[in-house]
Order: C-alpha cells, then sequence, then structure tokens
C-alpha cells in the first residue's frame, strides 16, 4: 500500500479500526507510521523497518515486539528499539491520544537515553567484528557497557553488513557508504574498535591474545566470533589475478572495480551466494554463465522443485548453466570444463563455499566439533575453557528443537548468538539459546525465505504452487508443519514469521 493511499493519522481514524493486537498504518506528516493497541494501551512507531524499508504492517507481533516481514528484524513495541537484526536503527516513537472514539497521532517522542552501566565487571575481548562480533558489542554498548568492550577485526574497514556485498553493494543498487554498520558514538559508544589487527595466538593460562604484530592483548572474557573463510578449489589458473572470491568489503570492491571494464563472467558454485553473484553481475550488465557439478541449483537445501524455480528465474534474465559440470581450468580469457567445452571469461567467481576459521582455536587445544569443525559450545556458548566463548559462524551449537549440534553460517542467526550472549553476559538471561535459523536470498526481485535446519531437503507438507512463486513447503523427517525441520518460503512472508515464532515458543526438541 504506498504512502497515498494510508490514512492521515494527524486527523485520526475510528477507534474501531484498530483491533486487540493488530497493526495499522497510516501517515503522520508524511511519515509512515503504524498504531498498535496492545493491554497497556495503543502505541505508534514508524512504519518501515529501519533495515530495508519492509511496511511494518505487514508483518506480525510476538511477544511485544513487531517483527519485520522481509528479514526478521524485531522491534520493541513500546520503545521502538531495535531488539533483533539484522536491523540497527531504532524506530521513531509517537505519542497518541484516544478521544470520542478517534484514534489520533499528536507528536513525536525523543529517543530513549542510554543506561549508565555497571552491570558489567569484565574486560570483553571480542575477535571478529562480522554479524555476531558486531551484534555482541553492540548490545553490550547500549547496555552502557562499551568501555568494558574491545572489537578486534583483521580487517581494515569498520564493521560493515556483509549481506551488502552479493546483492546490493555488488549490482549496484547501494554505496559503499551503505555497507557500514553504525559505529562510534553512533552505534558502538565507548567501544575500543581495532582494525588491520590479525590475531596470532590465544594464551589461555594468562588469559591474553598476542596479535602477528607482537601486541599482547589481556582478556577476562574472549568471545571468538572471527567467522569462516571462503574455500578456493584447486584447478590450474585459480591464483590468476581476475579469479574472485566474496566474502570480505575489499573483494567486492576488486570484484566491481573489474566488473566495470568486463563484458563476460564466469561463476563457479550455484550456491547462495554464487547466484546472488549471477543475479548482480547481470544487473550490471556482463554475460554470466554458472557452472556446478551439481544437477540442479541449490538442491541440497531446498530440493529439486525449488532450485529449479530459481534456476528458471536465472534463465530469465540471460543466465547460462554449465551443470554436471567441473572447471578443468582458466587461462585468463576463457574457462575450460570438465567435458572440453570452452566458456569466454574477463572474469572468474568462485563460490565454492567456506570453512571454519578455526586456527586460532586449534592452537589453543579448544575442542573442535568433528562433524561440521566449529568449535563446540553450549547453549550458553561457552567452550571448554570458561573463560573462552565461541558465536557465529565459527560455532557449533546445541539447538534444542532439533537435538544436535549445528553449525549454520547465516547472518542473522549469527546476529541472535551476539544478542543472545551479551543478554547472558549482562545478567538479563541465563537461559540457553532456542531460536530458529533464519536467512533469506534474492534472485531478480524475487525473494526467498527459510527457517529452521533440515538435513535433507525432503519435503513433509507444501502449500501453494512452486512455479507460481508463491509457495510454503516444509522439510524433514516426520509429517505436518508443527513437525518440520524447516521451512522455505516464497510470497508468503507472513506465514512464515508465524511459523518462526512458533517454533521458538514451542521449545519441543523433534529428537
Amino acid at each position: 500500500m504506498t504512502m497515498s493511499d494510508l490514512p492521515d493519522l494527524e486527523n485520526g481514524i475510528r477507534g474501531s479500526e484498530l483491533a486487540a493486537g493488530k497493526m495499522v498504518a497510516g501517515t503522520y506528516r508524511g511519515e509512515r507510521v503504524v498504531l498498535l493497541r496492545r493491554d497497556d494501551g495503543i502505541v505508534a512507531v514508524s512504519g518501515e523497518c529501519t533495515h530495508l524499508g519492509a511496511p511494518l504492517e505487514t508483518g506480525v507481533v510476538v511477544d511485544g515486539e513487531i517483527r519485520c516481514p522481509w528479514h526478521h528484524a524485531r522491534f520493541s513495541a513500546s520503545s521502538g528499539e531495535a531488539v533483533g537484526g539484522p536491523a540497527i536503527k531504532p524506530l521513531g516513537c509517537f505519542d497518541v491520544a484516544e478521544t470520542d472514539a478517534t484514534i489520533r497521532v499528536t507528536g513525536r517522542r525523543g529517543a530513549a537515553p542510554v543506561p549508565a552501566g555497571g552491570a558489567v565487571s569484565e574486560s570483553i575481548v571480542i575477535i571478529g567484528s562480522g554479524g555476531a562480533g558486531y551484534a555482541l558489542a553492540r548490545e553490550l554498548a547500549k547496555a552502557g557497557e562499551g568501555d568494558r568492550v574491545t572489537l578486534i577485526t583483521r580487517e581494515d574497514e569498520q564493521p560493515y553488513d556483509r549481506t551488502y556485498l552479493s546483492k546490493q553493494y555488488l549490482a549496484g543498487g547501494k554505496g559503499r557508504d551503505d555497507c557500514f554498520l553504525p559505529h562510534g558514538e553512533d552505534g558502538l559508544p565507548g567501544v575500543t574498535v581495532r582494525t588491520a589487527t590479525p590475531v596470532a595466538s590465544i594464551d589461555r593460562n594468562a588469559r591474553t591474545i598476542c596479535t602477528e604484530k607482537g601486541e599482547e592483548i589481556a582478556y577476562d572474557v574472549l568471545v571468538l566470533a572471527n567467522g569462516a573463510r571462503p574455500v578456493m578449489p584447486d584447478f590450474p589458473g585459480s591464483e590468476r589475478d581476475n579469479v574472485f572470491q566474496l566474502r570480505s568489503l575489499a573483494d567486492a570492491d576488486s570484484l566491481i572495480a573489474a566488473a566495470e571494464k568486463a563484458g563476460s563472467a564466469v561463476v563457479l558454485g550455484a550456491s547462495f551466494i554464487g547466484l546472488e553473484v549471477a543475479a548482480s553481475l547481470r544487473e550490471r550488465g556482463l554475460s554470466v554463465d554458472v557452472v556446478d557439478q551439481s544437477a540442479v541449483p541449490l538442491e541440497p537445501v531446498l530440493g529439486s522443485q525449488i532450485g529449479k524455480f530459481v534456476q528458471g528465474l536465472h534463465e530469465d534474465h540471460e543466465v547460462r548453466f554449465h551443470l554436471g559440470r567441473q572447471i578443468a581450468g582458466f587461462d585468463g580469457t576463457s574457462v575450460s570444463l570438465d567435458n572440453g567445452a570452452q566458456i569466454p571469461a574477463d572474469l572468474l567467481v568462485v563460490g565454492a563455499g567456506v570453512a571454519p576459521c578455526s586456527d586460532l582455536a586449534k592452537q589453543a587445544g579448544l575442542a573442535l566439533d568433528a562433524d561440521n569443525g566449529g568449535v563446540t559450545v553450549d547453549g550458553r556458548f561457552r567452550t571448554d575453557d570458561p573463560a573462552i566463548r565461541a558465536i557465529g559462524d565459527l560455532a557449533s551449537y546445541p539447538d534444542p528443537r532439533l537435538g544436535q549440534q549445528l553449525r549454520i553460517e547465516h547472518w542473522v542467526l549469527a546476529q541472535r548468538h551476539g544478542e543472545h550472549l551479551a543478554w547472558l553476559l549482562l545478567g538479563r538471561s541465563d537461559a540457553p539459546f532456542s531460536e530458529t535459523p533464519f536467512f533469506w536470498s534474492g534472485h531478480f526481485g524475487t525473494q526467498l525465505r527459510y527457517v529452521g535446519h533440515a538435513a535433507k531437503p525432503d519435503p513433509v507438507h507444501e502449500e501453494g504452487k512452486v512455479e507460481d512463486g508463491e509457495f510454503a513447503i516444509f522439510f524433514g523427517k516426520q509429517g505436518g508443519p508443527d513437525e518440520a525441520q524447516a521451512l522455505a518460503s516464497c510470497g508468503r512472508d507472513r506465514q512464515t514469521l508465524e511459523v518462526e515464532a512458533s517454533w521458538n515458543r514451542s521449545g519441543a526438541s523433534l529428537a
């Protein structure tokens, strides 16, 4: 619904139009606003998600939180605070009055003050400034504890949103500055951020880390949030200057600079990142071919139905697929396949998966998960060293619903890890982590959502039609949506939010 179609909330709406627990959208002096009737009265907050502008009235309200329909950001309905990523900035709050059976917005309220702190007495060192590390530092800083936090990254840049790299930034829809997360006094007040600081080792006895430059940094609590790194297959030509991977902002900068001078590209890997790169390069006008050894893109995660649907989206935009094939070599101008075919390529992008950055943990003698290579933690992200925690892509954590250790490489889940660990350190919670994993992927304007985790995409319940681009497919070993392990959807944002909330709320183990 466009702004012009919405009621003017300064003039007001009838009280009967706002049912208990429901949201109604309107405008106030040119700004989109949503009203929500709660047991303790009516609240009014900004109506667009501060992440990417989703209309919040199309989301849901769960446990006092307004949840975004697109990327599942969470906001406190009472304060507007962003309490769950990927949103960082809060919603604006408005004064509202109900008189003579009419509800009106009467003005804008100021932001809540930052707490004074005092809940944390330990020095906290975080290695890694991605989704998990940043969210942890951000939550601690919001609680007034930023001066006890040191955030260390080997990258030259301040923290940024990695999800922009293969989507908005690479496609040209957002500029470089748009990628950065709020930092300094605007986002990490009091936090010491150390960029360009690779860490060489951990001394568990002395509770210090040593940087590659020989500097020692002491900690009371050390948090490993250094994520994962891309894997490079071994093939002739993999070392060439026009072969790229995409994990960091520097990677994206290099790829964009090369794409501006290129006419053709080959993408190795029909993974989510690989296909997002393919879509972004097509939007930049390059000719794009995708090579993958699987028979159907994304089949190991989403199954053949959805995989073929996504393949069709790309083929409709003239992306060419070479499936069941491997790269035999790259001479700098063309890619050779294992069947002898040649594909012209000004550049080659390799998206062949990632591996956890577990070297530091291994050197320190921390327990690693033999199945997934991550650092083994309990439900409160504790390693086998009581002073060291691990979160994000690096952590192998127990999922209570599935009853197994998981290591998952999703931006929002990494943020949830960081947020939950902050609440544990602040003493606001002692509960083990129990959030359902979630991620999204975009392909030429079509958005896929996925909640939960299924080792195999075995459908147990299907709604809608995949070919129509409006569907919900539940995966797992048992029957029915409530007992499924995962849900993949398209065009069913509200249902996906509701399923995620239901699975979070149930707490029932499927093991």
